[in-house]
């Protein structure tokens, strides 16, 4: 239980609201963005102020083979509402030249978010007229529904969509086409090109009206920043037109179900219920509302792979008759990774009462795995073999399976596993794709050959890798000796002590190496990457700290201190780790610009999100305090009212006032944060009330086979 009780949850009292101070400002409103999914890849997004400034950006973007083929088929609406003899705008818009028209965002007087539930209040006259915007789960439709809150007489609602059909990536022209539209009373059904998904906007009341016209030149500013093709055009299939006394309420709802009769009111109910039905599963009705924010928030990312792209199953690996469940690494472009998936999971899933997805996720990922490694990416379009460029992935596989065990005490799910698990340890062995592979001098794992990326610090532009690690990187050594730990335990608690055996007198020889190869007098840190091309590098990156926060910690004491103390000191921020030390000369404390200047930046100096949950653990491993190490995620709350509100962005630049960037919702960021939180809130509370705690799940570990916890 929190130490700090809300008197009701994020969805009837929202952490994230703002008044006109926020919302009557284009800069603010523009900055913070909003975001509803429906568990199979398909989303709503916006910005606060209602331009879209991304290709991302739209009302419906359908995942038209779920996850992926995600596929911008409703840009926005044109909202006018006239009442009392004046003509007011809801929405705004922005174009190539730089005119913005019209200016709906001056009359927003509060903006809120009901858990993910995006809720606008505009102020016209004596009238408050509500909107609010979400999608069905596991459908690829999304309602608008608008409500008369205050004022009398009459109001006219004056709804355009502006249609398309384009890849989310890419914004496109509308000269040389027309989409079809099949007109009725009060539904028109789209129908872009032959062959083309068809789908339907429905209205709950009024009338259509077809139209039929492009409306040309919309400017997308982020797209500019990025340096790539910063307009595209729009379509008008026509308008809906209703009548509105006091108190009353319209609704559209657009989807690519064409058999659907929208009932918007329970589907309403249903949005709110299951929001609080995530909460009652986490049993975090009565947590903090960071922590609640962060339960819903993770919600977004877990959704179902319709496709199987891999080739046949490992031969003793698992046959399941769930679906694949998997994990979206960040909102908007990305689609689902090996390596952000296994370092999410503990958050997304464990941390939320979801052991089931958890189990789904790793079953799912299970399947894929050929020559002992785990798929690094999935491709954005299905029926392509996904690739397996990757160090970490598996060994992150690895510990969330072991996490899943402890947390569930189910080690059904890890004696399922365990011909996965010995195949991946024999292929790291013997060597595997990548020279990815186990020095037999010491028993370090090496990885890289020129050319490609394989750790998480994988920024690739043409044939430049921005930060190569080819060797033996700290964190790859810290994962696999905590891969033999594990196995070791595995095999022991299954009844095969020789095997444990071998296993543990591996992970005693890997430990040995690490600390004699790693650990240097004149450095108060560790090496990043050891028997590089180059020699050993002992630049100071974040990469060190999971020596200290992963379930075996091959350090202890001072040594563990010195680490989280170094870290601290030239790499923590208030929402992360630095990706670089800003004393290194390659430091880059700015990130924006086109593509080849923002990936050169991406590993040496950012701000990266998901490094403050190993931080924090490692501050509590080495210095035993857990209120000093929740601390370190207190500012994260903050955060979650900025950029994509109620969810937490990629990275944010290195440089204060560390302003956010990437994607504006990021699975491991939510993740980690999520799951530290809880964790060390839980043992905040257990140390304010007992004199004499439990020893702790999180309290420091001796290093070695038996730091660990059994399964």
């Amino acid at each position: 239980m929190s130490t700090l009780t809300p008197l009701t949850t994020v969805i009837d009292q929202p952490l994230v609201h703002f008044g006109r101070e926020i919302c009557g400002s284009l800069t603010d409103g523009l900055r913070r963005e909003w975001l509803v999914t429906n568990g199979l890849g398909s989303y709503a997004s916006g910005t606060l102020a209602g331009i879209n400034t991304r290709s991302y950006h739209g009302l419906l973007v359908a995942a038209l083979s779920p996850p992926v083929n995600r596929t911008v088929l409703v840009g926005g609406l044109v909202e006018w509402v006239t009442y009392a003899g004046h003509r007011y705008p809801l929405s705004s818009g922005e174009y190539a030249d730089g005119t913005i028209d019209p200016h709906g965002y001056r009359h927003l007087q509060t903006f809120a978010l009901e858990g993910t539930l995006p809720v606008w209040t505009f102020a016209l006259g004596n009238a408050l007229l509500e909107r609010r915007i979400w999608m069905d789960y596991g459908s690829s439709t999304t309602h608008v529904r608008y409500r008369w809150l205050g004022g009398d007489g009459e109001m006219r609602i004056e709804i355009t969509p502006l249609v398309t059909y384009r890849d989310f990536h890419s914004l496109s022209s509308g000269q040389g086409w027309e989409p079809g539209v099949e007109a009725e009373s009060q539904k028109a059904i789209v129908h872009a090109f032959d062959g083309a998904t068809p789908f339907a906007l429905i209205a709950s009341n009024g009338a259509f009206t077809p139209g039929g016209a492009w409306w040309w030149n919309f400017k997308y500013r982020a797209e500019t920043e990025r340096g790539l093709n910063d307009h595209g055009d729009l379509y008008a299939p026509g308008t809906f037109t209703t009548e509105l006394r006091s108190g009353g309420g319209f609704a559209l709802t657009l989807t690519t179900d064409l058999t659907t009769q929208p009932q918007v009111d329970a589907a309403h109910a249903a949005f709110r219920e299951r929001q609080r039905q995530l909460l009652r599963t986490a049993g975090a009705e009565d947590a903090h509302p960071a922590v609640q924010q962060l339960t819903l928030a993770a919600d977004q990312f877990i959704v179902q792979r319709q496709d199987v792209t891999a080739g046949p199953v490992l031969a003793g690996g698992p046959a399941s008759a769930e679906p694949n469940t998997t994990v979206i690494a960040g909102y908007h472009w990305f689609n689902d990774w090996g390596r952000d998936t296994m370092i999410a999971l503990r958050g997304l899933t464990l941390a939320t009462g979801r052991p089931r997805d958890a189990a789904n996720v790793l079953r799912s990922f299970a399947r894929y795995v050929q020559d002992g490694l785990l798929p690094n990416n999935f491709p954005d379009r299905s029926g392509v073999i996904p690739g397996y460029n990757t160090a970490d992935a598996t060994l992150w596989f690895v510990i969330a399976l072991y996490s899943y065990t402890r947390a569930t005490d189910d080690r059904a799910l890890i004696d399922e596993l365990l011909p996965v698990l010995k195949d991946i340890v024999a292929w790291h062995i013997r060597g595997t794709r990548y020279h990815i592979g186990v020095d037999p001098k010491d028993d370090l794992l090496r990885a890289g050959e020129p050319g490609v990326q394989l750790t998480w610090m994988d920024a690739k532009v043409g044939d430049l890798v921005v930060t190569p690690r080819i060797g033996k990187p700290v964190e790859i050594n810290a994962l696999w000796y905590n891969t033999l730990c594990i196995l070791a335990e595995a095999l022991a608690a299954c009844g095969d002590p020789e095997a444990a055996a071998e296993y543990e007198a591996r992970s005693d020889r890997v430990r040995a190496s690490f600390l004699a190869r790693f650990l240097r007098p004149e450095y108060p840190y560790l090496a990043d990457v050891v028997d590089s091309p180059t020699g050993d590098d002992f630049t100071l990156r974040p990469n060190q700290i999971f020596a200290v926060s992963l379930p075996f910690p091959l350090l202890q004491g001072a040594e563990a201190a010195s680490v989280v103390d170094e870290v601290g000191r030239l790499l923590l921020t208030s929402y992360g780790l630095r990706s670089l030390s800003p004393d290194d000369p390659s430091y880059r404390g700015a990130y924006s610009g086109d593509q080849y200047e923002r990936d050169t930046s991406y590993h040496q100096g950012p701000v990266w999100t998901w490094l403050i949950g190993a931080y924090a653990e490692a501050h509590y491993r080495a210095l035993g305090d857990p209120k000093a190490a929740l601390e370190l995620l207190a500012p994260c709350e903050d955060h979650l009212r900025d950029a994509g509100l109620g969810t937490v962005s990629e990275i944010l630049e290195g440089d204060p006032p560390h302003a956010p960037k990437g994607c504006i919702a990021q699975a491991w960021g939510v993740a980690e944060i999520l799951r530290m939180w809880r964790q060390l809130d839980q043992e905040a509370d257990t140390s304010y009330k007992s004199t004499v705690g439990a020893q702790s799940a999180l309290q420091p570990a001796q290093a070695g086979s038996a730091g660990g916890h059994a399964l």
